[in-house]
């Protein structure tokens, strides 16, 4: 009998092809060298490029100063840009911080799809997931600084729920892709109650009221009940 709930080559797959795609797009975003800048020179301006760079300001920002601290201005001066630049990409700061936000996105997909990557084609379901989840948590400075711009922006979001409708999406999605690889006799609840798990140990661990080792511990002890 084939075991259903192991992660097939088909459900690991999209996760390896999303994180070539990301990791293409990462370096793109790598200051050039003065000789690959001469050699390259763009004929064209790269929009996504330059809504990156204003994106990655604001994160800037809001992990020195605080979400009250993003101005339009601010803003302009952390990526070295006009103000009537930032004008020109993002007409109102709600589409500024919804774009920051899928960047913050795109950077946990690329540390997951990278992390699975490295399990093999077909990792058991209990490894995949803590595995998937860990990645998420910030463990260190980089993901840190991530998960602090990140649960200012879900503050915003709180009051400004249009501002970001793709949180909704992605929350759903990744609800339903944890339930298919828990046991049968766990639902839609229980995976609900692991995605909730990991948030809140996010919060305690940006908090400082939880050290890794104890964010990880839990985790574990989560997932040892749900499979044991």
């Amino acid at each position: 009998m084939t075991d259903t709930k192991t992660p097939t080559r088909a459900r690991v797959g999209p996760l390896l092809r999303r994180a070539a795609e990301l990791e293409g797009r990462r370096w793109r975003g790598h200051p050039a060298t003065h000789c690959e800048t001469i050699e390259a020179m763009p004929k064209k301006v790269d929009h996504q490029e330059r809504r990156t760079l204003i994106a990655d300001a604001l994160m800037r920002v809001a992990a020195d100063q605080g979400l009250e601290a993003v101005s339009l201005r601010h803003v302009a001066a952390a990526a070295g840009v006009s103000a009537g630049m930032v004008q020109h990409y993002f007409r109102t700061k709600d589409e500024m911080m919804a774009f920051a936000l899928s960047v913050v996105r795109e950077r946990s997909q690329l540390r997951v799809t990278e992390a699975v990557a490295r399990l093999g084609e077909t990792p058991p379901p209990r490894l995949l997931l803590r595995t998937m989840l860990a990645a998420l948590l910030p463990l260190d400075d980089n993901t840190r600084d991530d998960g602090r711009v990140a649960l200012a922006f879900l503050a915003y979001t709180a009051v400004r729920p249009s501002a970001t409708p793709s949180l909704h999406e992605d929350t759903a999605q990744f609800t339903g892709f944890i339930a298919s690889v828990l046991p049968d006799r766990h639902g839609a609840a229980a995976a609900a109650g692991l995605l909730a798990l990991m948030e809140g140990l996010g919060v305690y661990l940006l908090g400082g009221q939880y050290t890794a080792e104890q964010a990880l511990g839990a985790l574990d002890a989560h997932l040892d009940l749900l499979f044991g």
